[in-house]
């Protein structure tokens, strides 16, 4: 929006400045060689990124998210299109999953994509989280596009719309983007020390262990930190964390 001058000003709410959003746009602030390090560190050997590489959010000057149906700068209309359509029977109204981070990057030499979805805290992983869309003919088309992933991941692949939805759809998204021809590295993001929050993970291990917990029965435990073949197109699922946090001189 803009201000009394004509400036463009950029409202945010309280809680933006706790937990994974907030520390996404701290990162994604950083100057772009360190941006691109930090990048590289979370999703070396299997991708790469470079400062040519376009990425939403921008940091807390532009913290708009991507949603891969409607942004246009990392997929083609055709492809927005087909995702859209897949995922929505009455898109009007209705909106694509908002992703934490989006950036492109090299898979394999290979234009891709890196999807990433945030944590900052124990609590954040519901298991008991279901689709929320209210249009019925919306919830039994996305209700179908996570079937439609389901089947074509195959045998322990249990995604669903009434138990952990989020997680469900972020990974009917990696497969449907990876089966349009585009690699995919879905990144699980766990941020370390985020001591403002209840049950906030202090090492690595503590964030996978809560993230298989709650991924259990839905996503194989031997799917993560693999390269996954949709047909000749790489999904590759990273469980990542990461020390992002402001400290006081």
């Amino acid at each position: 929006m803009e201000g009394a001058n004509g400036e463009r000003q950029i409202k945010f709410r309280p809680r933006e400045f706790r937990g994974s959003r907030f520390r996404c746009l701290l990162a994604t602030s950083l100057p772009p060689p360190k941006f691109v390090e930090w990048m590289n560190s979370l999703i070396r050997p299997f991708a790469g990124v470079s400062e040519q590489d376009r990425h939403m959010p921008e940091g807390l000057c532009s913290p708009e998210e991507a949603r891969l149906g409607e942004t246009s700068k990392f997929l083609d209309a055709d492809r927005r299109k087909v995702l859209t359509d897949w995922w929505l029977a009455v898109p009007e109204s209705a909106n694509t999953p908002n992703w934490d981070l989006v950036s492109t990057c090299k898979v394999g030499g290979s234009e891709g994509l890196i999807l990433l979805e945030a944590k900052a805290h124990s609590g954040e992983l519901k298991s008991d989280d279901s689709c929320g869309a209210t249009e019925p003919k919306n919830r039994k088309r996305i209700s179908q596009a996570i079937e439609e992933a389901n089947k074509a991941l195959g045998n322990g692949w249990l995604l669903g719309a009434d138990r952990c939805y989020q997680i469900s759809n972020r990974f009917a998204w990696g497969w449907k983007v990876a089966s349009l021809g585009v690699p995919v590295v879905l990144v699980y993001l766990g941020f370390l020390n985020a001591v403002e929050l209840p049950q906030p993970f202090h090492d690595h291990a503590a964030w996978e262990r809560r993230l298989r917990e709650y991924a259990d029965g839905c996503v194989p435990k031997d799917a993560w930190n693999s390269k996954l073949m949709v047909g000749a197109t790489p999904l590759i699922p990273l469980i990542c964390s990461a020390d992002v946090n402001v400290v006081a001189s």
